[in-house]
């Protein structure tokens, strides 16, 4: 089996954490040659980790563009909006690429990439991570066998965590939809993605409503400070404090780039240790999206960051039964309408990220890479457009009242105005 090299785009906690591992529990299978990032303390930790040769090291990511191809694979987990240029440089180039989500933050955009994999005849997969879990593919699979019947309605929601909104959507890198995307698409594409998957259905409308509610200069107690290390009167007993988040239980201090003169200072000088009601955010903390598909099948999603873990749960109700589940729990329960039995499936748990889907995604693109023939993949550019566009259409609906957003219109005023 031959061994696939690949070039690392932005070595950010996504590709650190999630995809880069693979190389070291399979060094058969995978190993980085190059790396650009703009970020000196994350491009030499990797750099050291992988033993990246000094040629290949690049500060940005226009420079790798300027050589011959250098691997078989790009790897590209920049910015939202730095995923567009560099996934069109790398098709062009004759890599197959493996682009973190969301595509990009222009609907225009995600489908000039798929037209462009198709174009250069490469293979461009979307990490839609969830896909590639066992608790979804075994959902995916009960549907599919019929157990059952048709699909006539789904209900999902993702419970983001009020410690991860603070902390991502509220101080964090995805906290405002004018330099990343809006809340639908930077945190729930894999939802519809897989709404999307499980329905096996095209989408037609969408409608939906949802607000910035709580994490606002309005909402800032009496007696709070710019800072939740500047003396404020009310840290004790703010649930979203900074040194609770980040100096007590500690649990998303990974995230935080600690400078030299250590956590304490970057919490006074750095973007998380700012009070949550005095940030520059605009995402919003909870919303709903209503969808019909094709067959006048319909689907509800709901989105709160107002929960104490961080969970999606599903109930998908059919002509002939039901199944609820539970993704952190790893399991789910089908009922039979007609025995009236109810049975529950229990899933192998994965250590590896989002329930194993981080490293399975990794696997299946390697495989995809290494015999590529042509044909698609799970989460391809032509699939994951589909989902994108539900989220754009979910946002447009959002900002204009609630109003039904016909997703074929959509898309041909989008191709129009080209």
């Amino acid at each position: 089996m031959k061994k696939m090299t690949a070039i690392l785009l932005g070595a950010g906690g996504r590709a650190v954490l999630a995809y880069a591992p693979y190389a070291k529990l399979y060094p058969q299978d995978l190993e980085f040659v190059a790396v650009a990032e703009p970020i000196a303390e994350r491009r030499e930790s990797f750099v050291q980790e992988f033993n990246i040769p000094s040629e290949n090291v690049f500060t940005d990511w226009e420079q790798v563009f300027e050589r011959p191809r250098l691997a078989d694979i790009a790897i590209i987990c920049t910015q939202d909006r730095l995923h567009y240029k560099p996934a069109m440089k790398a098709l062009a180039h004759g890599y197959h690429v493996l682009l973190e989500k969301p595509m990009s933050p222009e609907p225009l955009e995600c489908i000039e990439l798929e037209l462009a994999a198709k174009k250069n005849d490469r293979l461009l997969t979307i990490c839609h991570v969830l896909r590639y879990t066992n608790f979804w593919h075994a959902i995916k699979q009960t549907i599919t066998d019929g157990r059952i019947g048709d699909v006539v309605s789904i209900q999902m929601n993702e419970n983001v965590g009020y410690h991860h909104i603070a902390h991502s959507f509220v101080r964090g890198s995805w906290n405002n939809s004018e330099t990343t995307s809006p809340m639908i698409l930077a945190k729930s594409c894999h939802d519809m993605d897989i709404l999307s998957w499980l329905m096996d259905q095209e989408c037609t409308k969408v409608s939906s409503f949802g607000s910035l509610t709580h994490f606002t200069l309005d909402n800032a107690p009496e007696g709070s400070t710019e800072r939740c290390l500047d003396g404020c009167a009310v840290e004790s007993s703010c649930p979203y404090s900074a040194i609770k988040l980040y100096m007590q239980d500690r649990k998303w201090l990974s995230s935080i780039e600690v400078t030299e003169n250590g956590l304490v200072q970057a919490l006074k000088e750095g973007k998380f240790g700012r009070c949550v009601y005095r940030c520059d955010n605009n995402v919003v903390d909870h919303q709903v999206v209503n969808l019909e598909f094709m067959n006048k099948s319909t689907a509800t999603f709901s989105m709160c960051g107002f929960t104490h873990d961080i969970s999606r749960g599903i109930q998908i109700m059919g002509t002939k039964g039901e199944i609820r589940g539970y993704m952190g729990e790893s399991a789910f329960t089908v009922y039979n309408f007609l025995t009236r039995e109810q049975n529950e499936v229990k899933v192998r748990a994965n250590a590896s990220g989002h329930g194993g889907g981080d490293e399975g995604i990794m696997r299946s693109f390697l495989q995809e890479a290494r015999h590529y023939n042509g044909s698609q993949s799970l989460t391809s550019a032509e699939n994951s457009v589909r989902s994108h566009l539900i989220a754009f259409a979910a946002e447009e609906s959002r900002l204009n009242g609630g109003r039904p957003i016909d997703l074929k219109e959509f898309r041909a005023h989008l191709l129009r105005n080209q």
